[in-house]
């Protein structure tokens, strides 16, 4: 996560980040191992000390005391989420402008074709209404099933308000 949050800080694409192919960048940025090397490398592109990457590694481990692990756990989950809600933004916008593009293709191939037989309107409406239930999802536009009512549904189950 923290190399993601440098990147963007930078403005910076994955594919900017010279040295590394955009699959490790990914990787590394859901949270899967990285290399020694891979650090290094990111270490020298981001000019900022390897220990500082290993920093993140090290606050995960079971010697760090609750106390001082508590906010820092609790600024990185924010922090987090808040990445994971910009992925999800992303990728409704870059669907939605797929969208676009491809309705507006067909429109054009139906009305040389067939203009008497109004066919994409068919793949518009199946298309249309998956993404208007990305956008509910994503926009958190129905109360129920959103992250407050799953909040609840978890202190239902535990029996207890989460920390």
């Amino acid at each position: 996560m923290l190399i993601q949050k440098l990147r963007l800080q930078r403005g910076w694409s994955q594919q900017q980040l010279a040295g590394l192919s955009v699959r490790t960048i990914q990787r590394i940025e859901r949270g899967q191992g990285a290399s020694v090397e891979s650090l290094k490398s990111l270490a020298s592109v981001f000019e900022i000390d390897f220990s500082e990457l290993n920093q993140e590694l090290a606050m995960t481990d079971s010697t760090t005391p609750d106390a001082v692990a508590a906010p820092i756990v609790s600024r990185d989950l924010e922090e987090m989420l808040a990445l994971q809600h910009v992925n999800r933004l992303k990728r409704f916008y870059r669907q939605l402008a797929q969208y676009a593009l491809v309705m507006m293709l067909l429109a054009a191939v139906n009305l040389l074709t067939s203009p008497h037989q109004l066919w994409v309107v068919w793949p518009a409406l199946g298309w249309g209404i998956g993404l208007l239930l990305q956008a509910v999802s994503t926009f958190e536009l129905l109360p129920i099933l959103g992250p407050d009512w799953e909040r609840r549904q978890v202190e239902k189950r535990l029996g207890r308000k989460l920390s």
